[in-house]
């Protein structure tokens, strides 16, 4: 069986958004490779990470917007985005809060990634239950039928 084919297969995503997938025909194949190259990973993700924002160093923190502009000798005139109450920010920018009212299951309040449909480094949607405060409070910035 060719590790394209193996049955097990898990997909970590770095804080930059680098995806890893490691791959096993079973799981005490799974334990020995996680073993023998999770270190490794870490280490070449960051080389890999840093080669691609042109530094030699591992990836550093996003800088703040103040640091930022004294570096440019800049004046910040909104240093953040006018977001609505129970807005989440996602790498990809701010969520956009939907409410379906025919889902699966029934109506649907959630956090939605802006970036792409087919973006693989597209995040999760992040669901409001019924059952959580938030739901009765939630702000849709759209509503789908």
């Amino acid at each position: 069986m060719t590790h394209t084919e193996a049955p097990i297969s898990i997909t970590v995503k770095s804080a930059a958004g680098s995806l890893v997938t490691i791959r096993a025909s079973n799981a005490e194949e799974l334990d020995q490779v996680v073993a023998l190259t999770v270190a490794s990973l870490t280490s070449a993700t960051a080389e890999l990470e840093a080669a691609v924002r042109g530094t030699n160093a591992a990836v550093p923190p996003q800088p703040a917007t103040a640091t930022v502009a004294a570096a440019f000798n800049a004046t910040v005139i909104d240093s953040s985005p006018s977001l609505g109450t129970g807005s989440r920010v996602c790498p990809h920018g701010t969520m956009t809060r939907i409410h379906g009212l025919t889902g699966k299951f029934g109506p649907y309040k959630g956090y939605f990634c802006p970036a792409k449909q087919g973006d693989p480094t597209k995040c999760t949607t992040q669901y409001i239950k019924p059952a959580m405060a938030e739901w009765n409070s939630f702000q849709p910035d759209q509503t789908k039928a």
